[in-house]
């Protein structure tokens, strides 16, 4: 039987019903998943009975698993991390803002799925802005400033021993198994504006944050361009606002979308279980 998606009626994604992703998945509804994901860059599943098991299977009909730095692995698995706050926790929000995950790897991942497990009644939103859309609308003075640029990519201001999880943040009380390493100081090369992997279709990729630099340009001039495109990119017009339910799936395209974790839901615990999905090949464009 074929799935049934709604638009979100937002800047994208999409709720996906009539499969149970609990079960083998045949090629012909992998297909149509991956048709939707594409179409509308973040996809939902509710009323979904799951095990990491699932999840793991789930994640590998999209490509491989990629390589999560940074953060330890649940026990017993290689490819599951928990995204968790409890309860009493007081450490700073994690992934309070805007990124696409893992930008700064030479081949950063296709996707993220993300199995709700623990959900409070209220708040912990997830955000995403379609950078696609984003680019479509861009000012052509903007575009024309940024065409050709490619982004310095790094994890040093999260990830190293002074970062905001660094060595300082271990010390917090926080939750999630970060493990902050020097090897966040290196630094990899992204075009601003990329054509997408699998449909060709032009997108802006990265943000300020694990967007260090513009290869070539003078430092002061590429934070204040780097701003003015941030602030552009994360408008409003551009977002879809995710709310979260138990049994409840999420995956997104990091090659198409930033996105943010938001607040709302202190002295209460939150927990889900996520794998990523690793890059894969480009396709021909037609």
């Amino acid at each position: 039987m074929a799935i049934h998606v709604v638009p979100s009626g937002q800047a994208c994604g999409a709720t996906v019903r009539g499969v149970d992703l609990s079960a083998d998945l045949d090629s012909e509804t992998v297909t149509e998943i991956r048709q939707a994901w594409l179409a509308h860059h973040v996809l939902a599943f509710p009323d979904q009975d799951l095990t990491d098991d699932d999840l793991e299977r789930f994640t590998l009909c999209f490509g491989p698993f990629g390589d999560d730095p940074f953060i330890a692995p649940i026990s017993g698995r290689d490819h599951v991390i928990a995204v968790e706050r409890l309860a009493e926790e007081t450490a700073p929000l994690f992934a309070e803002n805007w990124h696409s995950d893992w930008s700064f790897q030479e081949d950063p991942p296709s996707g993220t799925c993300l199995r709700s497990i623990i959900i409070p009644p209220s708040g912990g939103h997830t955000l995403y802005t379609n950078q696609h859309a984003a680019l479509t609308a861009m000012p052509g003075d903007l575009r024309d400033r940024l065409e050709g640029k490619m982004a310095v990519h790094s994890a040093r201001g999260g990830y190293a021993p002074d970062g905001t999880y660094g060595d300082a943040d271990q010390s917090a009380g926080r939750s999630m198994a970060i493990r902050p390493s020097p090897s966040a100081m290196e630094t990899q090369l992204h075009p601003i504006i990329r054509r997408h992997p699998e449909t060709g279709i032009e997108g802006l990729f990265g943000c300020v944050g694990y967007i260090i630099g513009i290869d070539g340009v003078d430092d002061d001039e590429a934070k204040s361009l780097l701003m003015e495109l941030y602030h552009f990119q994360t408008k409003d017009q551009f977002i879809y606002r995710h709310r979260w339910e138990e049994r409840m799936l999420v995956m997104w395209d990091n090659r198409s979308v930033l996105h943010r974790a938001t607040a709302g839901y202190d002295g209460q615990h939150r927990l889900l279980h996520r794998t990523t999905i690793g890059a894969v090949p480009s396709q021909p464009q037609r």
